[in-house]
């Protein structure tokens, strides 16, 4: 191990708990707030005199919740144009977004070159890609050890159904929910002293912002977050428990990132976004490493991808390099097969080419588009790449939450999604690993995803019946349904309508039943007693 892994990790050591690196308690660091400024007056019963002593530094640990006040001085804000009697620690600042003219372009003489004959050109070949190395992985694994959680992956009930062992990576377990606390950690403590002392910004409300603004603090790591205006309130309430200067700013996301970028680049902050660095995905492929380590004689390895193929291509550099038998599978969604084109056509794709299936499902997949680097990894180690239709991907959501009880979005049940639409027949009998990378979804849209996967599932169907207009019509109706266990979730009795008879009453029911089998069943018994049945498409 080089000497500046030695170094980090004599750092972590102790108790284990994440701390900043590179600064002496001792220092008067005019960024930082005062121990009275950061956490108020001194509480009885703590004082320097007893025995408990209160260690001021000692970081909030990674499974504590709760709001926790930033770490950044109020003279750090005056560089975002916030004066210090106006701020308020963690608090929302709104800045009006002014429109103004383009500066005039002034033309300028164009730059003398030095003309050299045609036999003296030399063409400069192009750099070769640099592929992720294995060292860099366990680097990063050993760096991140005592800080970041070894998340289990553990057999599923599913497997019995599929044919096959399927073995659960649950990522979505870390403290902000997503894979990319991995190596969102290992980027920030590789970082230098001066860049850490200054601070880090961010301005996109993703899993790649959270997973900053929680591991920033533990590292002691200003961080600072700019938002539109449009963004959700309990998305910036988040931040702000994290511990997070949250300002927000402009109208459109576009606005809020490119006054971020001017602030990094006016006041020396870094402003981190999601990439293919070697860094970054040397984080990420620390998946990898434990998935060979906890499922011994694996067969494959299954990885939600899109954009940037990130987590796909650091998962797959290691478990190739642990075992190059093992089969690395990504799937994509159906309607941005931005990989699986690429590999086809044998050059990264814009993802202009592609309209984005649906934001809210996935709009953390197609943030960037796919780099050259993670491209030629991916040609490199990934043995097959799927496509899955969104409807795969709900009714997948629905057999976590039943079986699994657990509750993912769409981009960690993309893998599930591939077995259960039978896009993999060849992995009948073997042992198999996927990866649940995240689960970050608002609550919300969670309820609207189940309701439509129990539709798509055959479980909640609705259909209309007239029915005559003599006593005990519907009374029949309703105990045939009860014979046959059928739960019954809304009715509607419509005795005037345009389309039925005059002495007929259109009822529409809405009912759900166990499983497909009960359903096919109803459909069966219904159309034999009432011939003007009409199932409602769904």
């Amino acid at each position: 191990m080089n000497f500046a892994a030695q170094f980090i990790y004599a750092n972590y050591a102790g108790d284990g708990s994440p701390r900043r690196v590179g600064f002496n308690d001792s220092e008067n660091d005019p960024f930082w707030q005062s121990e009275e400024q950061r956490l108020g007056p001194t509480k009885q019963g703590c004082s320097t005199s007893s025995k408990s002593t209160c260690n001021k530094d000692a970081p909030v640990c990674n499974g504590v919740a709760g709001w926790r006040p930033t770490l950044i001085h109020p003279e750090r804000l005056k560089d975002f144009g916030i004066e210090e009697e106006e701020c308020l620690n963690g608090e929302v600042k709104t800045f009006e977004t002014k429109v103004v003219g383009a500066p005039e372009i002034q033309l300028m003489d164009p730059p003398k070159t030095n003309k050299k004959r045609g036999s003296e050109r030399k063409a400069v070949p192009p750099p070769k890609p640099e592929y992720l190395r294995f060292e860099d992985i366990s680097a990063a694994a050993f760096k991140i050890q005592s800080v970041m959680q070894k998340t289990p992956c553990t057999y599923s009930r599913l497997s019995k159904q599929y044919g096959m062992e399927i073995f659960l990576k649950k990522e979505l377990l870390h403290y902000t929910g997503s894979v990319k606390e991995r190596g969102v950690l290992y980027l920030l403590t590789s970082l230098n002293q001066e860049q850490q002392k200054k601070g880090v910004i961010v301005a996109k409300d993703c899993s790649f912002s959270m997973a900053v603004a929680h591991h920033a603090v533990e590292l002691r790591i200003p961080v600072f977050v700019i938002m539109p205006a449009s963004c959700a309130q309990p998305h910036l309430r988040v931040y702000r428990d994290y511990g997070a200067m949250v300002i927000s700013y402009g109208s459109t996301a576009r606005d809020s990132l490119n006054h971020a970028r001017h602030l990094a680049k006016e006041n020396g902050y870094l402003c981190l976004e999601e990439d293919d660095s070697a860094v970054y995905l040397a984080g990420l492929g620390t998946v990898g490493m434990e998935i060979y380590e906890q499922v011994p004689k694996l067969d494959a390895v299954i990885v939600p991808t899109g954009g940037q193929c990130s987590l796909l291509v650091s998962t797959a550099a290691a478990i190739k390099h642990l075992n190059s038998r093992i089969t690395v599978i990504g799937v994509e969604p159906e309607g941005f097969p931005l990989l699986l084109q690429s590999l086809k056509t044998g050059s990264p794709v814009a993802s202009e080419l592609y309209n984005v299936p649906n934001g809210k499902l996935y709009g953390d997949l197609f943030e960037h588009s796919l780099g050259t680097h993670t491209f030629q990894q991916a040609k490199k180690y990934v043995d097959k790449v799927v496509t899955v239709r969104e409807e795969d991907s709900l009714v997948a959501m629905l057999r976590f939450q039943e079986f699994e009880r657990s509750t993912v979005d769409t981009e960690g049940a993309l893998g599930l999604a591939a077995i259960l639409a039978g896009k993999l027949p060849e992995l009948k009998g073997k042992r198999v690993a996927v990866v649940v990378s995240s689960a970050n979804m608002e609550l919300d849209l969670i309820r609207q995803c189940v309701d439509r996967a129990l539709v798509l599932d055959d479980r909640v169907s609705k259909f209309t019946v007239q029915l005559g207009d003599f006593p005990g019509d519907m009374a029949k109706l309703l105990d045939m349904l009860a014979r046959e266990d059928i739960k019954l979730l809304d009715i509607c009795h419509r005795r005037h309508s345009d389309k039925g008879d005059l002495f007929k009453a259109q009822v529409e029911c809405v009912v759900e039943t166990r499983d497909k089998t009960q359903s096919t069943q109803l459909r069966r018994i219904l159309s034999e007693r009432y011939p003007t049945l009409h199932w409602l498409d769904r």
